[in-house]
Parts: structure tokens; sequence; C-alpha cells
């Protein structure tokens, strides 16, 4: 076993129980001539942890993975024309049934040590990635001159680690432009980076009674309203809390509510 490899650690967590009941029902591996279903996952997992560019990629790094693929549950690598006509073919909706199976039972597994608020509200943490595409396969995915992309805008649940919503753009969205097609529950807290500084956005969120920690820019101006004092047992990196007031007219006239601004020593 000194020589299993990481990925093949991560494919020892799903359940082949579940993934075999599926290609059952499904009948996804009727008539398959040596590339089954589970390979079929396996090679595509291998694509996204390998950032594989292409079906040639994947085939290859499987082949020169050899001696672990027993690990894998796969008898040899495949070919990558096999790739490409499973890819094709193959029934999809069987590995959409898998991810809802695995949500619901790893969802409960997660396993990271998270610091416990006191607060009883629901977080959420929001935040985007790029994926990069292929512009020839996907040429409605534009992002650069001869670049495809696009991008996730994903509200993690703090307390299960799993998505809660993702909504993908093309890749050209800004990260708050995205975040306003999120629903939010009514009473969480959102916690973002200062990419969804955007007054708007924290108006709305607001207005729907949905709270918010984000860091503010460098270049923000505002009023001082009041300044609360810190109580004894605070965590000595807080070096201010008070109550505030947006200065720019035109910020102003986007948020034209209070802010609570906490300043801390990093």
């Amino acid at each position: 076993m000194a020589n299993v490899t990481l990925f093949s650690q991560i494919i020892s967590k799903l359940d082949r129980n579940k993934f075999s009941k599926l290609v059952e029902e499904k009948q996804t591996d009727k008539h398959q001539k040596g590339y089954n279903s589970w390979t079929h996952l396996v090679s595509m997992l291998f694509c996204q942890f390998a950032k594989s560019q292409s079906v040639r990629d994947i085939s290859n790094g499987l082949r020169s993975a050899t001696g672990n693929l027993n690990h894998l549950s796969i008898q040899k690598a495949p070919s990558k024309s096999s790739i490409s006509y499973q890819n094709k073919y193959r029934n999809w909706e069987l590995f959409k049934a898998y991810f809802y199976s695995l949500l619901g039972s790893l969802g409960q597994q997660s396993g990271f040590k998270q610091i416990k608020f006191s607060i009883k509200s629901k977080i959420f943490l929001l935040d985007a990635t790029t994926i990069s595409l292929c512009l020839s396969l996907f040429d409605w995915a534009k992002y650069k001159t001869s670049k495809g992309a696009v991008k996730m805008h994903t509200l993690l649940d703090y307390d299960g680690n799993l998505p809660a919503y993702i909504n993908i753009t093309n890749g050209k969205t800004a990260d708050n432009k995205g975040a306003y097609d999120i629903p939010l529950l009514k009473g969480s807290v959102i916690v973002a980076d200062r990419f969804y500084n955007d007054f708007s956005l924290l108006n709305i969120w607001v207005s729907n009674q949905v709270y918010f920690v984000i860091r503010h820019k460098e270049n923000i101006q505002f009023t001082r309203i009041k300044e609360n004092n810190l109580p004894e047992n605070r965590h000595q990196h807080i070096l201010i809390d008070e109550i505030i007031e947006l200065k720019n007219n035109s910020s102003k006239e986007k948020y034209p509510k209070k802010l609570r601004r906490v300043a801390i020593w990093d």
C-alpha cells in the first residue's frame, strides 16, 4: 500500500455499491466493451485533478500510473478514442445521480475542524473561480482572444463545507455581478472578500434581511457616527469597532444605511 497515490485515496472514498446500483438502473454498461462506467468516472475525475487538457492527457496519464490502477479498480488505462466515444454516447444522468447520492452521504462526514461561533445565524462563504475551456469546442465561452472560460460563483455552506448554490456565468463576469443571481437565506450571514464590496449588491442583501462580513476597499470614504466600547475579554488583535456611514455621494446613494466597521491588526 506504500505506492498508493493521493488520487487513489480520494477514489477509495467513493461508494462503489451505490454507483453499481445506479449503473444497473441506468443500464449504462449495456453493450460496453471494456470501458465500463466506473472506468469512465475515474478517467474524468483524473482529468479534473490532473488538469488534463485533452483526452490524450487522460489516457497517457492513467497509463503512466499502471502500477496503481488496481487500487482504482481499473483493469487498464482507456485509449483516447474510447474516452471520446463514451463522453459522447454514455448517459450523463448516471453521473448526475451519483453526485447527489454522494452529496447526501459525504456531506455528513466532512470532518473539517471549524471554529464554532456563538451566533445562531446560518453562515455561508461566497467566492468565484475561473474554469478554463477549449475555445474551439465551446465558442460561446469567450474569455480572452485565444482562450475560453466560465466562472463558477459558489455559495459554500460553512457547516457542511459543501456548495449550497452555484451560479455559472461566462468567464468575463465580475465576481460581484455573478452574485446578484444567487438566492440567499433570510437571516443568514455571508462572508466574502473585497471583490463583493458592491454597495448596490449589499443594499439588496440588507433589504432582504441578509447580513454580511466583507473586507472594504482601501479607498473607502466614510464618516464615523459612533465608536463602540471594546470588551475586556476581546481578541487583542481587534483595534476598533465603530458605526460609520458612507461619505461619497454616489456610494451613499447606493447604500444609504449605516455600516459597522471593525479594524484588526494582522
